[in-house]
């Protein structure tokens, strides 16, 4: 047994921040669990492959319980685990989200948690390539920099997009979030720049930070209602970590909860079916759940200028060489290039879609090779109102968790994905698009709504954005306290009150750098900018 001031269960995006943070004191002592392995998987560092990532040692693996709305589909949940977390193992994409989602937060009682309250954190994070303004920060730990691949189908669709109406977009992390445009990337010179290589490699030189790699966090220990440690099990031996000052979980929207349930802490009914010793009852421990379920039409093309050419045996080479020397080329893309967001109806405040747009056959969940080259346009809902929740098969804490995104089961879900599809078939139909539409490969079989849905309960996956399941104001208190307990708290996506619109590992981050001040006991970063104005 050993003891330090915190015990952090999960390296991923939000663990290895706090893990940083916290012991930029040397006084302070920080044990960091992770139930995976080092972040040295090659393939994790080349963006282009993260789908090769998919189903093995670094991928938690999880999927659905069968979606009623999606053809009872069990639809496959990738969650990275490794140092980084799924900053590890995603698309890279940088999106904060838009303004109105914070404060709408702070609007329904999350004190703190504005746009204006965290907009000084992703500052913070961030070392944006092109330079400090009233948005950006730079000197931060987190590469922030434009797409380096430039696939002219992703050059076609963004002037598609304007040729189908739509605004051309050079920020979407700025003043506007509305229109289409190339995405920004958590890259530095071409390469994954995850919360790993940002954040923990350069302080696990700290003598007063222990990271333990292999190390499932079985359960939470409670002297009475005081967090004191975790247990955990590496290679079959069980360990005892004690905090005496908290333990934090940033084990994401599915494995938090979980944990927290394992613990005692959750539904009491469901936890005594699970004859798990209730140490407080909290109904909404994995409630809530959100994600942006996503949908996409792909083609192929006779044009050989897919990111396919990556793998083709006349020019690998050359391209790795490009990549590994040069930081550019094919093997930089991050799959989605492009994108946008839109609205599917009128009287909307803000965007309720997202597009993605990838130079190479992406389908079957990312899982199928692509069999030519061809390109997809997908779009995903990023203000669903459907609802889902994370609940424990046994009290097995090898046993995935239970999770039912529940993905369409609002109605407006669904009319709004068939609205957004229909832009999708417009955009692609523009004159940029039409050299590079050869053949229909995933596709509604007609245009009349019937087919559409049909198509869209075929062909949803998620769009990786799990959120919500400890909810501020549910689970935890503004200060990511869990409410009823003392020495716990919970950071990462999980406490997102609703999920924002966008992709969510920049808000992550920007929630754990929050957070590390919460803990610290630090003025938070937006009063101290008003306190030393005056």
């Amino acid at each position: 047994m050993s003891e330090y001031d915190y015990v952090i269960v999960g390296a991923g995006s939000a663990g290895a921040v706090l893990a940083a943070r916290l012991t930029e004191d040397p006084d302070v002592s920080v044990c960091l669990l992770e139930a995976g392995p080092p972040d040295t998987v090659e393939n994790i560092h080349i963006p282009m492959v993260f789908g090769q990532l998919f189903k093995t040692q670094v991928d938690w693996d999880y999927s659905t319980a069968p979606e009623p709305y999606c053809d009872g589909r069990r639809i496959y949940l990738p969650r990275g685990k490794t140092f980084g977390g799924s900053s590890s193992l995603n698309a890279m994409i940088y999106i904060r989200g838009n303004r109105l989602d914070y404060d709408d937060w702070a609007a329904g009682g999350a004190a703190g948690w504005s746009y204006d309250d965290l907009l000084p954190y992703f500052k913070r994070a961030e070392d944006y390539e092109r330079g400090e303004n009233g948005y950006h920060g730079v000197g931060g730990p987190l590469s922030v920099s434009v797409g380096r691949s430039k696939n002219p189908i992703t050059e076609a669709f963004v002037q598609a997009g304007q040729e189908a109406g739509l605004a051309h977009n050079d920020d979407f992390n700025a003043a506007e979030q509305d229109g289409v445009g190339v995405y920004e990337l958590t890259q530095r010179g071409g390469f994954r720049c995850s919360t790993a290589l940002g954040y923990l490699h350069p302080a696990m030189e700290r003598p007063n930070l222990t990271v333990v790699p292999y190390t499932r966090a079985q359960r939470v220990l409670f002297d009475g209602n005081r967090a004191v440690g975790v247990e955990g099990e590496r290679i079959g031996e069980v360990t005892e970590f004690r905090a005496g000052r908290e333990v934090i979980l940033c084990g994401g929207a599915y494995n938090s909860p979980q944990l927290l349930m394992l613990s005692g802490v959750g539904p009491a009914e469901h936890l005594g079916m699970r004859q798990i010793e209730v140490v407080l009852d909290h109904p909404e421990v994995g409630r809530n759940l959100q994600d942006h379920p996503a949908a996409g039409n792909v083609w192929t093309t006779d044009q050989p200028v897919s990111l396919l050419v990556a793998a083709m045996p006349d020019t690998a080479a050359e391209h790795l060489e490009n990549f590994t020397q040069n930081g550019h080329g094919p093997l930089t893309s991050n799959i989605g290039e492009g994108g946008g967001f839109i609205r599917t109806r009128p009287g909307l405040d803000a965007p309720n879609a997202q597009f993605h747009a990838a130079p190479v056959m992406f389908f079957e969940e990312g899982l199928a090779d692509p069999p030519d080259h061809g390109w997809l346009l997908s779009v995903c809902l990023i203000k669903p109102e459907s609802r889902g929740e994370v609940t424990l098969a046994s009290a097995d804490p090898t046993a995935k968790p239970v999770i039912r995104h529940n993905y369409y089961a609002a109605e407006q879900d669904m009319t709004d994905m068939v609205a957004a599809m229909r832009v999708v078939a417009d955009v692609a139909g523009q004159p940029a698009l039409a050299p590079y539409v050869q053949t229909p490969f995933q596709f509604p079989d007609s245009d009349a709504d019937e087919d559409i849905r049909a198509h869209v309960r075929r062909v949803t996956q998620t769009l990786y954005h799990p959120a919500g399941t400890c909810a501020i104001g549910a689970v935890v208190d503004t200060e990511l306290r869990v409410q009823g307990l003392e020495g716990l708290r919970v950071v990462d996506a999980s406490v997102m009150p609703t999920v924002i619109r966008g992709n969510t590992n920049a808000p992550t981050i920007a929630i754990a750098e929050r957070a590390s001040d919460l803990i610290r006991g630090a003025t938070p970063a937006r009063e101290s900018e008003v306190a030393s104005a005056k």
